[in-house]
Order: C-alpha cells, then sequence, then structure tokens
C-alpha cells in the first residue's frame, strides 16, 4: 500500500488489520515498537502510516510541493527560519540516543529553549520539522504521539534517486489502488500531473491498463488475471484508502449517500460499511473491558445475507482487537451476539 491515511490511529491499524487478515492489534502496535512502520506527514501535508524504510524518499519527493503551500501559514504564526532551526537544534539535543518524548514533552522543552508554542505554533512546528526529515512519530505511549529522530529511528531507509521515486509511487499506488487513473495518483501524492506521467513512463511497463468510456485505468496485471473476488461484508475505519485513496470514489459510493459518510463535505470520515463494493451504511464502535459493541447505521433494511456478513465482519474485528464482538442493530432495536 506504500501509505495509508493514519489522522485517526485506532482506524488505521484496522486499516491494516483488513488486509493482512492473520494480523491484530498486538502485533502492528508491536511493530510500531519495533520502528518497522511510522506515522509521519508525507502525503497532501497529512499523517499516513508507512513502512519505516520507505518514510525518507517518500518526503523528499513529496515535502517540496507542501511545504511551500504553507509558506504563508508560517507567516500567519509568525514562525521566522530562525524559530525552526532552534526549534530543529533543541529537538536534536533533546531526542539524541534513540530517545522518544510525547508530543507535550517536545514542545515543552522547545519552548523553554526560547521558541513560542502557543497556540498552532506548535503544531506547525512539529509538522515542519517532520515535513523536513528531522522528526517522525515514534510509537504511541498511550493515548499520546510520541516523536523521535527520523534519522535515528528508521534503521536501514531506502535511498532511491527522483525519477526511481517516481517510478515506485506510481508502480506501488496503482497496484494496491488500481483500477485507478493518472488523476487518482495527482490527488493521493499532491505530486504535479507531469510528475505522475514522468511515474508511468517509468514504471508503466509494470502494469497493465483498462480502457472505459475514453478513460484510461492502471492496475496490476494479475487483477485481471484472478477471478472476480468473493462477495462480502466490510467493517471499514473511517479515511480508509478504499475511499481517501481516489479522486472519484462514485464507484463504491453513490453521491446520494455521500453526505451520511462525510457530513458537511468536511474531510471527516466516517467509518463506512462496504457490500459487496459498495459503501451502504456507516458503524460506530463501543469498547468495553471485554467486548466491542458495533452499531450499523445502514442506508437501507439489511437483507437477511448483509446481516450474516454483519455478524461475520463484526467477528473479524473483534478477533483483531482480542475481543467479543457484539452487534447492535438500533433499527430493530434488538441486539444479536456475532458469530455462533
Amino acid at each position: 500500500m506504500l501509505a495509508l491515511q493514519a489522522q485517526d490511529f485506532p482506524g488505521v491499524k484496522w486499516s491494516v488489520g483488513l488486509r493482512h487478515r492473520a494480523s491484530s492489534e498486538a502485533a502492528v502496535d508491536a511493530a510500531f515498537q519495533r520502528a518497522e512502520i511510522v506515522r509521519s506527514w508525507p502525503l497532501r501535508g497529512t499523517l499516513h502510516l508507512v513502512p519505516a524504510e520507505d518514510v525518507g524518499w517518500l518526503l523528499e519527493l513529496t515535502a517540496p510541493r507542501v511545504l511551500g503551500s504553507a509558506a504563508s501559514r508560517r507567516a500567519y504564526l509568525g514562525i521566522a527560519e530562525a524559530d525552526v532551526e532552534l526549534a530543529r537544534g533543541i529537538a536534536v539535543d533533546v531526542l539524541a540516543g534513540r530517545r522518544v518524548l510525547t508530543r507535550d514533552a517536545l514542545l515543552g522543552a522547545i519552548a523553554a529553549g526560547g521558541v513560542s508554542t502557543a497556540g498552532q505554533r506548535g503544531y506547525h512546528l512539529l509538522w515542519y520539522l517532520a515535513q523536513t526529515a528531522t522528526l517522525v512519530l515514534g510509537a504511541p505511549a498511550g493515548r499520546q504521539q510520541t516523536f523521535a529522530l527520523l534519522g535515528e529511528w528508521v534503521r536501514a531507509p531506502r535511498r532511491l534517486e527522483r525519477d526511481e521515486a517516481l517510478g515506485e509511487l506510481a508502480l506501488r499506488y496503482f497496484r494496491s489502488h488500481g483500477p485507478a487513473t493518472a488523476r487518482d495518483l495527482a490527488r493521493w501524492s499532491a505530486l504535479t500531473m507531469g510528475d505522475v506521467r514522468r511515474g508511468l513512463a517509468i514504471c508503466g511497463a509494470q502494469l497493465a491498463t483498462l480502457e472505459l468510456e475514453g478513460v484510461t485505468y492502471h492496475l496490476a496485471p494479475e487483477t485481471l488475471q484472478g477471478p472476480p473476488p468473493a462477495a462480502g461484508v466490510h467493517l471499514l475505519p473511517g479515511f480508509d484508502e478504499y475511499l481517501l485513496g481516489y479522486a472519484d470514489r462514485s464507484a463504491a459510493l453513490a453521491p446520494a449517500h455521500a453526505h451520511a459518510v462525510v457530513p458537511g463535505g468536511n474531510g471527516m470520515f466516517k467509518a463506512a460499511i462496504v457490500a459487496d463494493g459498495e459503501v451502504v451504511g456507516t458503524w460506530r464502535r463501543a469498547l468495553t473491558a471485554r467486548e466491542v459493541v458495533i452499531e450499523p447505521q445502514l442506508f437501507g433494511s439489511p437483507s437477511g445475507s448483509l446481516h450474516d456478513g454483519l455478524g461475520n465482519a463484526a467477528d473479524e474485528y473483534g478477533a483483531f482487537l482480542g475481543r467479543q464482538a457484539r452487534l447492535r442493530l438500533p433499527a430493530a432495536r434488538s441486539d444479536a451476539t456475532a458469530g455462533p
């Protein structure tokens, strides 16, 4: 996948679980602790989960455009170049030796060193230092974000020249998101269409294409060769790549229901229920000490097969969390235990 949108941390862990069926939340947490996967802002200036070895070259490729567009924000916040460099020096000093500090502790050290972190200044400074490859998010400490030095935390980074990086980005995007268009990749990466076309020229021989209504779609060749995927029901977290990874989401999400998944079009995506590839509702969860309660909000009345599918999907999510799952159907005013 290369990158999964990750401002919802419990959600992105489940995004991994959906694609790695033998995984568990504990296994994903352990991968963070081992620095095999990390979070940073490598795409569109938004938090993503990325393999640790890939975060460096990805930032080098994408950050310049994002940083340029954020210059006015730095000016509005009154952050001068001297502030950034002083904050960078403080961060390097307090995190040296593979130390990890919580967000509040790191901001406290920066403020104590003479750089104001009031208001949104603190967040922007940490974001800027991550974009410029000084910081990376470390393993969470409970519900708190932590930060480490990218150069120390990621011990075996891949080094790619620009053309190599463009080809790698395009190849991995279309293999994991295809069928998708060049416009989809441009939106996902925030690169120019020229860069996207260059990447496709480099890796295109490793991809297949489809022509549909005058639009070219790129995808992995084996996707065309294999049998159609089995029908099923999935509980997707909010911000999952199944919807977030495309400029046009209408193939999976009917425009009539878009407001239910993204209320007000404000960029905040609710967790979605997908049946046979189509978004058919939203869901929310409640955790207790031993179970997870899943409450679907369907766009229509559930059929018997959808009800059974929801039970299976709830079981899968419960297994990932290591908890018993209970499915609550509010419209029917009844509870049904997921699974046998």
